[in-house]
């Protein structure tokens, strides 16, 4: 459902042609650093509600709960002024160039600006999928992806009495959906579900626990940071390209995310397991879900590697038309496709380090496949060679393979069964 915002948006912002897709995909390469932030501080919410689960203190669960969120928040606001502030130069500093008109600016401002939406959306999830009530999370963002699919046409295209807002619509109606799934799960979480309870008595800052999630974060942010950092590096390179490169690269992005999320929804399970069975005193069970996950993972992201390369061109061309973007995206897709089987077992692996609390193995793996194999392989080949988007692509593929090689043999070696938490 978190990828249903990206598709969404791509579709009906594919109608106002090339130059504006490309600036959705300069601005979601700046997200990347928002996502990274996000993805580390919900990693190990997880890793310790999960933890306090497996152990039978729900209370302590409960308080560590809304230090998440207060720490999020801090954060969140932050990051949101500064992103707001600086839209322009940074999208100068993208390589953005002509595309980057007064449009484009504040819709970039407007979606650094109210990253607080997406920060709080993978949090307070992260705290639901940690209890084990992974359905609640679910109905938020079914209801968040209803309130954007209904806005999106009407603030972009402006349809009945709502103003034509083109780009700027599509940020506002993206930001008012996450919104109010946020305010849903807020709800939702202080009314109490099965297995988390809040009560008064929690909501005081709490620093030794904000300490503890700092500690366990870090790492984890770092890790998310270097990962999606990368793909800021990548947009550059392709951004040497022209225009049509970084429409059809993000056009390819937004497909591939649509895949991988639901995938990263089995990595998440696999990091709750871990964690719940680690706090039980069970690390054979906790090893055992990591394998049958992987295994799962592998055939999903199998069977869609398959329907890539197949149906690379009928996919894309929902979302581009006959535009000189399309054949780029589907030379991404089947490119990339081909080594979907080792991406899904890369991404459980590395999600059970998370739920294990050991996030400072998956941020080595990040650094040696993202920058010291992708980046310089991605320049070398586009570049340097002369293959332009396609190098990249190659570049991307190999690095997704390496992740679940060098994931398997750590994670083999049982290290992560001793982390505190």
């Amino acid at each position: 459902m978190q990828s249903v915002f990206a598709v969404v948006d791509v579709f009906f912002v594919g109608r106002l042609g090339p130059d504006a897709v490309a600036m959705l995909g300069t601005t979601d390469a700046l997200l990347a650093v928002v996502f990274a932030v996000a993805l580390g501080l919900s990693m190990g919410t997880t890793a310790l509600i999960a933890r306090r689960i497996g152990e039978g203190r729900e209370a302590e669960a409960g308080r560590t709960a809304i230090q998440a969120i207060y720490l999020g928040s801090a954060i969140a606001i932050v990051m949101g002024i500064a992103g707001a502030m600086l839209a322009k130069p940074l999208l100068e500093l993208m390589g953005a160039g002509t595309i980057a008109a007064k449009e484009g600016t504040l819709f970039t401002a407007i979606m650094l600006g109210g990253n607080i939406t997406i920060m709080q959306i993978f949090l307070i999830n992260a705290i639901f999928r940690g209890a084990g009530d992974a359905a609640v999370a679910m109905r938020a963002l079914w209801f968040a992806n209803l309130v954007n699919i209904i806005l999106d046409p009407l603030l972009i295209f402006g349809i009945g009495p709502f103003p034509e807002m083109g780009l700027v619509g599509a940020a506002i109606a993206t930001t008012i959906g996450r919104s109010l799934g946020v305010i849903y799960q807020l709800d939702r979480l202080l009314r109490g579900t099965n297995r988390i309870q809040i009560d008064r008595s929690m909501f005081a800052i709490n620093f030794p626990v904000i300490y503890q999630l700092l500690r366990i974060s870090g790492n984890a942010v770092l890790q998310f940071m270097i990962g999606t950092a990368s793909w800021v590096g990548i947009l550059r390179i392709v951004s040497t390209f022209g225009a049509t490169s970084v429409a059809g690269y993000t056009i390819a992005v937004r497909l591939i995310t649509f895949a991988m999320l639901p995938s990263w929804g089995m990595g998440n399970a696999a990091a709750t397991l871990v964690g719940q069975n680690l706090g039980a005193g069970r690390p054979d069970r906790a090893e055992r879900s990591v394998w049958i996950t992987s295994l799962c993972n592998m055939v999903f992201m199998g069977l869609i590697g398959l329907a890539f390369i197949f149906f690379s061109r009928e996919l894309v061309t929902l979302f581009s038309g006959e535009s000189d973007s399309g054949p780029i995206a589907s030379e991404c897709l089947r490119t990339l496709g081909l080594t979907y089987p080792l991406l899904g077992v890369g991404m459980v692996i590395i999600q059970a380090f998370n739920g294990a609390g050991d996030t400072r193995t998956p941020t080595y793996i990040n650094l040696i496949c993202y920058w010291v194999l992708q980046i310089p392989l991605a320049y070398f080949l586009g570049v340097t060679m002369g293959l332009e988007t396609r190098g990249v692509f190659i570049s991307i593929a190999l690095a997704q393979a390496m992740i679940a090689l060098f994931g398997t043999i750590v994670f083999r070696r049982g290290n992560w069964k001793h982390t505190l938490v």
